[in-house]
């Protein structure tokens, strides 16, 4: 592993002291020294840390050695995010046809939750997958359902299903959409998603459920990105009325027991 040359190749580039880099992420000096010198190796909480700091993947900080980079390399580095952003490369994205050959929608039980984003390119482990059909969605778009846990997003609540839309460029996603992301940290994610592209090659994620902090996930940690289109849900999401809005419900509540009473006594 190369992380100890990679993190002292990192800073100087950034032309920041150790102690700056060390203030930067809110740790003591000694502590990041104690990295770059090899005397500890950081958990991966700082290695989450670090990528985020000097925009590089967690994989790319471990595995390569940055020494050996060229002017030119270094160049390609710097764009390689613009590159798997914009969807230029081939994404693998594993399908399963039905008899008639059309692409059927796969649903992701909870229980292959966690399987998803070790196999999400793997045939065999996509054709064990459930399936189902939605007739209203378009048969020129790739669909997939995704299980939601958790109450970061209201009204979907846990339990649900949401379905996504296959995203190729993610460059084009307007700010504020929710989506479905397949992470190599966290695995599958639903959030509103905004764009920090431009300054950090990072999306920032935010729940509807306002308990929950924003926080950012770089491109090269992102393997898919589905756009929502639906959800499917066992129960009703319980909707919460303001003064206001119960107000308007007890006036029409009024309004159609007076036309019940009114219909009794025309009987009776």
């Amino acid at each position: 592993m190369f992380v100890a040359k990679n993190l002292k190749v990192l800073r100087k580039r950034k032309k920041k002291s150790q102690e700056e880099v060390a203030n930067d992420l809110q740790m003591h000096r000694s502590t990041y020294s104690g990295y770059e010198n090899e005397v500890a190796m950081p958990n991966i909480e700082n290695l989450v840390s670090f990528s985020k700091y000097f925009q590089i993947s967690i994989d790319n900080l471990i595995q390569k050695d940055l020494n050996q980079f060229s002017d030119s390399d270094w160049e390609n580095f710097s764009n390689e995010w613009k590159t798997e952003a914009k969807g230029s490369n081939l994404r693998i994205l594993t399908s399963v046809v039905d008899q008639n050959n059309d692409e059927v929608i796969e649903l992701i039980p909870e229980k292959a939750r966690a399987g998803y984003v070790a196999g999400f390119s793997d045939p065999e482990f996509m054709k064990e997958l459930p399936s189902l059909q939605i007739p209203f969605l378009s048969k020129n778009r790739k669909h997939r359902a995704f299980p939601i846990s958790g109450d970061s997003m209201p009204p979907v609540i846990s339990g649900s299903y949401v379905v996504g839309e296959f995203v190729q460029d993610w460059t084009l996603i307007p700010n504020g959409t929710a989506c479905v992301l397949v992470t190599k940290e966290d695995g599958i994610v639903f959030k509103f998603i905004y764009s920090q592209l431009d300054e950090s090659q990072s999306f920032l994620l935010v729940s509807s459920n306002p308990v929950y902090e924003p926080y950012s996930v770089m491109v090269s940690e992102i393997y898919e990105i589905w756009k929502f289109v639906s959800y499917i849900s066992k129960e009703i999401p319980d909707v919460k009325l303001d003064d206001r809005d119960l107000a308007v419900a007890y006036r029409n509540l009024h309004k159609d027991i007076c036309k019940i009473l009114d219909r009794i006594d025309s009987k009776a």
